[in-house]
């Protein structure tokens, strides 16, 4: 199959509102903006990435399926984590699920939530410890970070 997008879109009871949330705090722009349907993508961004919000009980959504999403983490990976770490839970008082906190699997960050409960886990890729990185398979690691073999 040849992809020509590919995007998650979350099925929630707050369309509005959680589109607002992450135009605000996460610097997407609309698309596309119905009362049962967002898109929304980041054109300010190396990559354009792509996020849709859509009514959970819009009659495209098959009946069994027609609830909010559960189980979900989104992963934003930045260059600074710490900024956005006081951006968005010191400045905006976003809620805060887990503490910022570096992981011997090679990351350091902090995980907050949308208005929805999807978990927002905020990335700085970070060398993983020693015994970590025999784990990964696409990539070598240097005092500096994460260089591609």
């Amino acid at each position: 199959m040849e992809l020509n997008s590919f995007y998650p879109v979350i099925l929630t009871k707050q369309v509005e509102e959680s589109s607002k949330f992450y135009i605000e705090y996460f610097g997407f722009d609309i698309v596309y903006k119905a009362d049962w349907y967002v898109s929304l993508k980041k054109f300010k961004s190396n990559i354009p990435f792509e996020l849709a919000l859509l009514d959970a009980s819009h009659p495209t959504v098959p009946i069994a399926y027609q609830k909010s999403v559960q189980g979900m983490i989104l992963n934003f990976e930045v260059e600074d984590v710490d900024k956005e770490y006081h951006r968005l839970i010191i400045s905006e008082k976003l809620p805060l699920q887990l503490d910022i906190r570096d992981e011997e699997f090679g990351q350091r960050h902090f995980i907050t939530s949308d208005p929805n409960g999807i978990l927002i886990d905020v990335i700085k890729i970070i060398p993983p410890s020693e015994e970590e990185s025999i784990q990964y398979v696409e990539t070598v690691w240097s005092n500096s970070g994460k260089t591609d073999e």
